[in-house]
């Protein structure tokens, strides 16, 4: 996960952000799942809790999904974020151009 993904944002908060919510839902799950290790694993509204077969899907499928879902998000921001310090170096190359040329010309 991107390490910037807890850091203050001027955009959203944290709790706007459904990335920071699914990072700390898989590891929720996973703190979960290490912990209940061997045991059912009840759910809050069917009476039948999660037995080994249920418990193995999470391990084998859904983990693996939401970890993969988080890796290609992670992908995404880096791609964002090299889009934004290309623009912000070409801006600032092109105010030092101008405040050269300015120099010139007072010059």
């Amino acid at each position: 996960m991107a390490m910037l993904s807890a850091a203050a944002s001027p955009f959203c908060r944290p709790e706007e952000d459904p990335f920071l919510l699914l990072e700390s839902s898989l590891k929720a799950i996973e703190r979960i799942l290490q912990l209940r290790r061997g045991l059912p694993l009840r759910r809050t509204w069917i009476e039948q809790p999660y037995g080994e077969e249920e418990i193995t899907i999470l391990e084998e499928e859904v983990i693996p999904a939401i970890q993969q879902c988080l890796a290609r998000v992670d992908e995404l921001d880096e791609r964002l974020m090299a889009q934004q310090e290309l623009l912000q170096r070409c801006q600032l190359e092109a105010e030092r151009e101008a405040l050269s040329g300015l120099r010139l010309q007072m010059g």
